[in-house]
């Protein structure tokens, strides 16, 4: 069997972190309050948090990743790569796909681009697609990007003293973000072997824990409603922690116990852990919920807020700086729009 690997890794968050004192400055968002409901410490927005314009769009974000991850492998020319697949929840535009936007940013012409649209199990979907791709065909080398910029779509100028938490919630925990692979077959040089990636959908009659608006998304029975009429009936982010709470350590678990039987590993024998990253104090809850060795998982989260299909891309970069040769890792993302868990597990070789 052909074994693919990551070989290099490269990951960009925009501007500079945006503390809980300064959400409470600028948005009146009691600091307190967010580091009891999530406890981040901070987020990077795509947009300037104090003027309210869009500095960065997904494209741009997903480019600077993407050449970060060139420049830390072994490939002598861009050219050596020989598809892209892209991952994202928020992409730049309905049409054209954000992927042939970077394919273009990056000089690529005459290569096979795919876009996935998703939430946080977009990016290791996004590793799969690729990887399958590798073993079916003569490519060598693909490029694997995933990123989100939700903050684009976030409306900043609401009187967030009367957002209900359903909705506030969502301004201190997501922040934007792209990370980005490079996997290539039969090389010799270490990196990140797949073992196995694991993509299921859990959703069946099960209402959406978290769901995502914009303007084509909504109904057409809005005449005659003013723009904050309709942000309040439809808002551009709306999510149910309390199902999130109650179900995401429990898939995480039912994965992970997946991710070990199929590959004959007990927990012991796992050298790092890549648990969901959600928000600070569920992703602890996860950690502790799963019974994870807590100093062999790598955690981003609180410092990064929930980039979505760049998170993973992040954890595996921190890791890349601690990880042993034949390391053993597992990795789970949740994404709890309409229920679907992934997994994956690698070993450094």
């Amino acid at each position: 069997m052909t074994d693919i690997k990551i070989i290099s890794l490269g990951t960009f968050l925009p501007g500079n972190p945006i503390t809980n004192k300064e959400m409470e400055e600028v948005m009146g968002v009691r600091e307190d309050w967010i580091e009891t409901m999530i406890g981040n410490t901070s987020r990077y927005y795509a947009v300037n948090f104090q003027e309210k314009t869009v500095e960065y769009d997904l494209i741009d974000l997903c480019e600077k990743a993407a050449l970060e991850a060139f420049q830390n492998s072994s490939l002598q020319s861009l050219d050596e790569i020989d598809l892209i697949v892209l991952s994202t929840a928020t992409p730049d535009h309905l049409m054209p796909a954000t992927v042939n936007l970077l394919a273009d940013r990056l000089g690529l012409q005459g290569i096979p681009t795919y876009q996935i649209q998703s939430g946080c199990s977009g990016a290791l979907q996004g590793l799969d697609v690729a990887q399958q791709f590798l073993k079916a065909n003569s490519y060598k080398n693909a490029l694997v990007v995933g990123g989100d910029v939700c903050n684009k779509y976030m409306d900043l100028n609401r009187d967030f003293k009367k957002l209900r938490s359903s909705e506030l919630i969502n301004y201190v925990l997501f922040g934007d973000g792209a990370g980005a692979a490079i996997l290539s077959k039969n090389t010799e040089e270490p990196g990140f072997k797949l073992i196995e990636i694991f993509n299921k959908f859990e959703g069946l009659n099960r209402e959406p824990a978290q769901v995502m608006n914009w303007l084509g998304n909504i109904p057409s029975d809005v005449q005659g409603m003013s723009g904050r009429q309709i942000a309040k009936k439809y808002p551009s982010a709306k999510e149910d922690y309390k199902s999130i709470e109650k179900y995401v350590p429990q898939l995480t678990k039912e994965m992970l116990q997946t991710l070990l039987e199929q590959n004959n590993w007990n927990k012991d024998e796992v050298d790092h852990f890549l648990p969901p990253q959600l928000g600070w104090h569920m992703t602890k809850k996860i950690i502790e919920y799963t019974g994870l060795d807590y100093e062999k998982t790598t955690n981003c989260v609180r410092d990064t807020g929930n980039n979505g299909n760049a998170l993973p891309y992040i954890q595996l970069s921190r890791l890349s700086t601690k990880v042993k040769l034949h390391d053993k890792i597992v990795g789970v993302a949740i994404e709890s729009s309409k229920w679907i868990k992934t997994g994956f597990v690698l070993q450094y070789a």
